[in-house]
């Protein structure tokens, strides 16, 4: 018998510019209202049926690093007992895999979400090579590659990802 995973309802948050609007706006906290007005807009639906809440989230960096799929999910005020997942990917991943567990039989009901905030993004600085040293590095986690691997950069072009010449 072949399984069906349907998508029953959307939300799209607003999207914002760099700097703007929502610059201020945590990407868990954005996620929660998120999930609040989902479930708002589906009462039939009884959160402790939710299987797992998928997150795609492509650039984790600062607030949308620490697996932000299960900070939103707390936050929503779902029970601590549903899963959450991160994946390293984009949202439309987190649909692939939270249709793939209904596919497989791993549950019925799932939340997918795609989270980015570029605007949220921190300056990081790396930890010295050397004990006391005074040659911080810092990057900015918004853009292209952080904590380049040297061997990999010597192979692939950092910003487009083709073969070096």
């Amino acid at each position: 018998m072949t399984k069906s995973a349907y998508i029953s309802d959307k939300i799209r948050t607003p999207v914002g510019r760099y700097g703007g609007t929502l610059a201020h706006v945590r990407p868990d906290d954005l996620s929660a209202c998120f999930i609040k007005k989902l479930l708002a807009r589906n009462s039939y639906i009884n959160p402790s049926q939710i299987e797992d809440v998928v997150f795609g989230a492509a650039t984790q960096a600062g607030e949308g690093n620490r697996h932000v799929a299960r900070m939103a999910l707390l936050l929503a005020g779902l029970p601590v007992e549903i899963g959450g997942v991160t994946v390293n990917r984009s949202g439309l991943q987190a649909i692939k895999d939270a249709s793939r567990g209904v596919f497989n039989g791993d549950g019925e009901c799932y939340i997918a979400v795609g989270v980015e905030s570029m605007s949220r993004s921190p300056f990081v600085m790396t930890k010295a090579d050397d004990p006391f040293s005074r040659k911080a590095k810092i990057h900015d986690t918004s853009l292209g590659w952080r904590f380049v691997n040297s061997k990999l950069s010597k192979l692939y072009h950092p910003y487009s990802m083709g073969k070096t010449a």
